[in-house]
């Protein structure tokens, strides 16, 4: 089964979520527009911990982010699968996209419904997309 998910207005993380556990019970994931998924919190403060995780470790040991909106997401569902053969099975089933790609083009995409940025208390948030450009992403 496939399920397409549109991450515009959605956190990040609650998307990711989900995402992750349908992963892992055998579905093929793809989400589009991931570069219009939010992070909550201040744009100061969400701008300070990337570049504290950026300045971490050396060039060879990382941590390592990615600087474009597709991997960034595609990275954050990787962090919350198990890290044993299943993870990765199911890390193999989830596609990112940057904007909506040309086969996909016609389909109809769906959304999580708990992940609405709508629903979050505060006004705070980060498009992922400013936080790549920070990052030095060619977005």
């Amino acid at each position: 089964m496939e399920r397409t998910i549109d991450a515009t207005n959605l956190i990040l993380g609650r998307m990711a979520a989900k995402a992750a556990k349908e992963a892992l019970l055998g579905n093929t994931v793809i989400i589009v527009n991931c570069e219009n998924a939010v992070i909550s919190g201040d744009k100061q403060m969400v701008f300070a911990n990337y570049k504290r995780l950026r300045e971490m470790g050396t060039h060879t040991t990382g941590p390592f982010l990615n600087r474009m909106p597709d991997r960034f997401v595609k990275r954050v569902i990787k962090g919350m699968l198990p890290h044993q053969h299943r993870g990765l099975a199911a890390f193999r089933r989830v596609q990112c996209y940057i904007g909506v790609p040309e086969e996909l083009k016609n389909k109809k995409f769906g959304s999580v419904e708990e992940a609405k940025a709508e629903r979050l208390s505060i006004l705070k948030r980060v498009k992922v997309k400013d936080i790549c450009i920070f990052l030095g992403g060619k977005v």
